[in-house]
């Protein structure tokens, strides 16, 4: 019987490149929403994972990537000055997290486990998984019109079907790969599919030719703007809460506290510094990866130099044009069918966060802050307010369940027993 580290070192190529499959949908996903370069995604979220790995001392196995959180703002500001000022916007939100994590260092990590207790971080890791729940649905069983597609379903049945069977049923090398495996197994299903009836191809090969062989990076111009800054930095507030959350989460599911060690001075650091360094070549915000963390916990296997060879396969990925296009032909049902997992154990590791912390629910302060973030966080409210005439700044979704979830844990007293 093979160790864990036994296993990364005996399977370190396939093992990363199964972290690839799991981080790129989402990480290429950000940038096609926003209208950026999936290239220069790709580029920033592998050199920025080996940034936060050396900062980190090489302790943490953490993937970054893309960030939904800044979605609107990138493009709300990139529509109104300009994408350089976007630019601008990202960097103020790694220079943010540096100085967090500066505080940190001097000041100690208490008034942050005071803000964001376990119930907290618990609560908004289940609404993290459950806000991403729709996506998965949606890629799994609707196509491009909106309308419901039996082959759409078909294809991510078998494709999540493959991942649970390897998982519960294969043992040695097989059973640490299902995502993998799950992936290759719905790519080949639906090839077979459009073989048999044309009408199901679904895998536009016209996306390899598009695509050039080689792509370099380019640095990109920033400016800077007092309102633009500003947006981005209000919803970084809430991105720095699913870092801590991450940050937890993997130690839940690793067995170590990266808390206390490294620390959170040195995880949140990585986080800022890779995020300004994304900035600096036209890349979005990067984010520790809840897929990462999801492909960990089915696997077992935690580690870190899995996780640097992954990123660096992201690089390359992003120089070689034609392989970042022939990977962009998996289907979306294909990528449905594996998100419907990743996505729900982020919300389970929530689950996990909230049992293995002996938060108690019969103090009724536990309850109120855990049933707020939950209905707020999953039943879509939003606050709107202008920043200016032009911008109107919203906080919805985990944002907004974040900051109330805040808010309602320092203002509510305990009960008293």
């Amino acid at each position: 019987m093979y160790t864990n580290r036994e296993l990364s070192k005996r399977y370190l190529i396939p093992l990363s490149i199964q972290h690839v499959f799991a981080m790129f949908g989402a990480t290429i996903l950000v940038p096609l929403l926003t209208g950026l370069n999936p290239s220069v995604a790709l580029f920033t979220a592998g050199s920025g994972t080996i940034i936060y790995i050396f900062i980190t001392k090489g302790q943490v196995p953490s993937f970054l990537g893309s960030s939904f959180a800044f979605i609107a703002p990138i493009i709300t500001v990139s529509q109104i000055y300009g994408f350089e000022y976007a630019s601008g916007g990202i960097l103020a939100t790694g220079v943010f997290y540096i100085i967090i994590s500066l505080i940190i260092r001097f000041l100690g990590s208490n008034w942050i486990n005071k803000a964001l207790p376990p119930v907290v971080i618990g609560s908004v890791i289940i609404i993290i998984g459950l806000n991403l729940a729709p996506t998965a649905i949606k890629m799994a069983m609707f196509n491009a019109q909106g309308e419901y597609s039996l082959v759409y379903t078909s294809i991510a049945v078998v494709t999540l079907s493959t991942a649970i069977i390897v998982s519960v049923v294969f043992k040695g090398f097989l059973a640490i790969i299902p995502i993998l495996l799950a992936l290759i197994t719905g790519y080949l299903f639906t090839y077979i599919m459009g073989m048999v009836h044309p009408a199901y191809n679904m895998i536009n090969t016209e996306l390899i030719k598009l695509s050039p062989w080689f792509y370099i990076p380019q640095l990109t111009t920033i400016k800077f703007n007092f309102v633009a800054c500003l947006s981005f930095i209000i919803v970084s507030l809430a991105t720095l809460c699913e870092h801590l959350g991450d940050v937890l989460v993997t130690s839940k599911v690793v067995g170590k506290d990266y808390y206390k060690e490294p620390g959170l001075k040195r995880t949140i650091l990585g986080n800022g510094i890779s995020t300004l360094w994304a900035s600096i070549w036209g890349g979005p915000p990067n984010t520790t990866y809840g897929e990462n963390i999801a492909v960990m916990a089915i696997t077992k296997i935690y580690s870190v130099p899995v996780i640097f060879c992954a990123a660096i396969f992201a690089i390359l990925l992003a120089f070689f044009g034609k392989f970042s296009g022939s990977i962009q032909t998996i289907p979306t049902p294909v990528l449905g069918g594996i998100s419907i997992l990743l996505f729900g154990i982020i919300s389970s590791s929530g689950l996990r966060t909230l049992v293995e912390s002996s938060v108690d629910f019969k103090e009724t302060k536990n309850l109120i802050v855990s049933s707020v973030i939950l209905v707020i966080g999953v039943g879509g409210a939003s606050l709107q307010f202008p920043l200016t005439t032009e911008i109107t700044f919203q906080f919805s979704g985990v944002a907004l369940a974040t900051l109330i979830g805040i808010i309602l844990n320092l203002v509510i007293p305990a009960t008293k027993k």
